[in-house]
Formats: C-alpha cells, structure tokens, sequence
C-alpha cells in the first residue's frame, strides 16, 4: 500500500486528475456499450447533469443525460449539477482512485459527500461500480468496487472492458484532432 505521505501533493494532483478524466470518460462510454449501465443512466431524467469533484477547486468532470439516454462530458462547470459527488480532499479521491480505499469506504469514512437526490447517488455509484469492475483487472477492481459481481464472466469483461477502452482510446483522438 502507498502511503500518501509519501506522495507529494503535486504528483497526487495530477494522478487524480488523470483518473478523474478517464472515469468521467469510462463513464459515457459504459453508457453506450454496457447494457447494465445503460439501464442505470436510462432512469436518470433527460437533462440530468451529474458530476464528480475534489474541494475545493479540484479535478472534476461534467456529464449531462442525453436524449438518447447516454452519458456526455460537458466542457463548461458553470452549470449547476442535478447531483455532484465531491471529496473533501485531494487525499480522499487520491485514496479512492488509487484503489487503498472503495468508494463505499471512503463515503462510510465521510470522505465524500453526494449533494443531490440520495437515489441518484446510488444509481451513480452502481454505474461507476459495473464500469470499474469491467475494465479493472479483477485484483483492482475488487479493491475498487464494494461486491465484484460474481455473474460477470471473464468473455463478458474482455468484450465490455475493449469496447469501454475502444471508445475511450477514441475519444482522446477526437479531441485532439
């Protein structure tokens, strides 16, 4: 285990935000390929914007429920979230993404807090739960995720973790060309 004494500050910045990217990412891609997923989003309203931040100015991303029911990132921070999961501390999400802490450790340990209807946390944690346990390997993802899902077969975790990371590899290059 890293103790996260000695991670500096800066380093910890900048893994949380490369982790705060790619699962905001992984995300609205979990969101059109995994059936589980899909259903999840589908219940949140059309317009729904959700996100997740560090306080106070941390990393965060931004998505918005589409008519289509998926996930899409949002470039502006201006709007007002319909929910927003928020560490208190960059140390709290550096624990969490990190894989040292669960999710649901970290909101037992009050590390976290979730503004917002407590049903579409829920619902937002188990889309962040499938996701991760899709394209962890299995040894991460039971340190990420509070149950791995004992029904998830090793085909149907290759063929959603290539089609999550297929996408995402993608999106990287649409935003850069």
């Amino acid at each position: 285990m890293i103790s996260t004494k000695s991670v500096k500050p800066a380093l910890q910045l900048t893994y949380v935000k490369l982790m705060m990217d790619v699962i905001g990412r992984g995300l609205v891609m979990a969101s059109q390929v995994d059936d589980e997923v899909k259903q999840e989003v589908a219940s949140f309203p059309v317009g729904f914007v959700l996100s997740m931040k560090v306080f106070p100015h941390g990393p965060a991303f931004i998505a918005k429920v589409t008519e289509d029911h998926q996930l899409k990132l949002l470039k502006s921070v201006d709007i007002k979230p319909d929910l927003t999961i928020t560490f208190k501390h960059l140390t709290h999400a550096f624990l969490v993404f990190s894989f040292q802490e669960s999710t649901a450790q970290a909101f037992a340990h009050d590390r976290m807090i979730a503004d917002g209807d407590v049903s579409n946390a829920i619902r937002l944690v188990r889309c962040l739960n499938k996701m991760e346990s899709l394209i962890l390997p299995k040894l991460l993802a039971e340190l990420a995720v509070k149950q791995y899902p004992t029904e998830l077969s090793l085909k149907q975790k290759l063929t959603g973790a290539a089609n999550i990371y297929l996408k995402l590899a993608q999106s990287y290059f649409k935003r850069s060309a």
